[in-house]
């Protein structure tokens, strides 16, 4: 018998791992395993649904679908809960769940259609004055520029995660540059064009959020979302392995 022992010989006989320290062992642990401290549903189904429901209302009225002067009446009440107060819920859930880009997009947009919200109750109660679109508002237009940016820099940080949130922010962040340049320049058929874009993400995160309430409450992929793995965008295939009890959480239950 040799006296040289190997390292996986010296490891205790009920270890299933390899050594973490070697590099192949390392790396299998890496794309094997998932730890979550605190259990959450994903934040964002709430959030890119409450993105969606305000967003489809506004976004349509500027594009020119509907709406005549007394549209804040019907826009301030969803703006305010929908778009606003869900989306600031849904942005400090994910800060619980470490998501620093849902956090930053939910709870700037939401911060967003609280303070729109507001504006069309004063604007409907005869307490502000309303600025039609095809006229300049400077004022208004500059809020879209921080948006703009804040949303753009989100869209290019979504790319590390998926093609689907890419392809809510990306048309986001256009519509509120272009909308921007059309309330600087008075320009109504610039405006007319932002609203597209506003529909265009609006749509996009009805899906997305759908694709994700579906993998939640499935455990599989039903909608793809275009994730970097391309195991995770396989109908059907489940898109991840946490790592947990082989019967679930002790004394926890999932659901309703």
């Amino acid at each position: 018998m040799s006296a040289r022992t190997t390292r996986a010989e010296q490891a205790p006989a009920s270890n299933p791992y390899p050594d973490a320290r070697d590099s192949h062992g390392e790396q299998a642990w890496l794309d094997r395993t998932r730890v979550v401290l605190s259990p959450l549903a994903a934040p964002s189904i709430l959030g890119l649904f409450g993105f969606f429901t305000g967003t489809i209302m506004v976004g349509t009225n500027i594009a020119g679908w509907w709406g005549n002067s007394s549209s804040g009446l019907s826009l301030w009440p969803f703006a305010l809960t929908a778009g606003g107060l869900a989306q600031l819920l849904a942005g400090m859930w994910a800060y619980r769940a470490r998501d620093g880009l849902a956090t930053a997009m939910h709870g700037i947009w939401g911060a967003f259609w609280i303070g729109y919200g507001i504006d069309q109750l004063l604007i409907a109660t005869h307490v502000a004055k309303a600025v039609p679109l095809g006229k300049a508002d400077p004022a208004f237009a500059m809020w879209f520029v921080a948006l703009a940016a804040i949303t753009g820099m989100g869209a290019l940080a979504s790319l590390a995660e998926s093609l689907g949130l890419f392809a809510v922010l990306a048309p986001l962040a256009g519509g509120s540059g272009v909308f921007a340049a059309g309330l600087f320049a008075a320009n109504l058929s610039v405006d007319r064009v932002a609203g597209w874009l506003f529909v265009i993400s609006a749509a996009v995160a009805w899906y997305v959020a759908s694709a994700m309430m579906l993998a939640g409450t499935s455990g599989r992929t039903i909608l793809p979302l275009g994730k970097w793995s391309k195991a995770a965008n396989i109908p059907l295939r489940e898109p991840m392995h946490p790592l947990e009890f082989a019967s679930g959480e002790p004394g926890v239950r999932a659901g309703q």
